[in-house]
């Protein structure tokens, strides 16, 4: 996950100590910061499916809202990162579809090629943290 960004000329920061609720900061050209929290997910039945939920030593699962801004999902069968708003997430597991269901639905259905790293912008990423209009030009994440 730290690569997909690096290699996209963002800077990162790795928070110190443990227990933060986000593994990655990325430092956005309007200085304001994206929180990352990284997640590695399986495949199941034609969709990428990832836990959304952190154990909070004896609190029981809690959602992320308000803790980080997005989930980095990495799919190590083929190398696929993926990033996923936090508030657009409500279940314990999330399922992004790798193809599209047999029975067509398109209702409640989140494709996995709209969350893939390369599909967002600086742009996109500040409107993500709420931030303002970038210093650079708008370009993007591709390598």
């Amino acid at each position: 996950m730290l690569n997909a960004f690096v290699e996209r000329d963002l800077v990162v920061l790795l928070p110190f100590g443990a227990g933060q609720p986000y593994d990655l900061v990325v430092h956005l050209p309007t200085d304001a910061f994206l929180r990352v929290q990284c997640k590695r997910a399986r495949a199941l039945g034609g969709c990428v499916e990832f836990n959304s939920r952190t154990t909070d030593h004896g609190r029981g699962r809690l959602p992320y809202l308000g803790l980080a801004d997005a989930f980095g999902v990495y799919f190590p069968p083929n190398q696929s990162v993926f990033l996923v708003p936090v508030r657009e997430v409500s279940s314990f597991r999330v399922r992004l579809r790798l193809e599209p269901a047999r029975d067509n639905q398109r209702r409640r259905i989140r494709l996995a090629a709209d969350y893939e790293i390369d599909r967002w912008t600086i742009e996109t990423l500040c409107e993500l943290v709420g931030a303002g209009t970038p210093r650079a030009e708008t370009r993007a994440l591709s390598n």
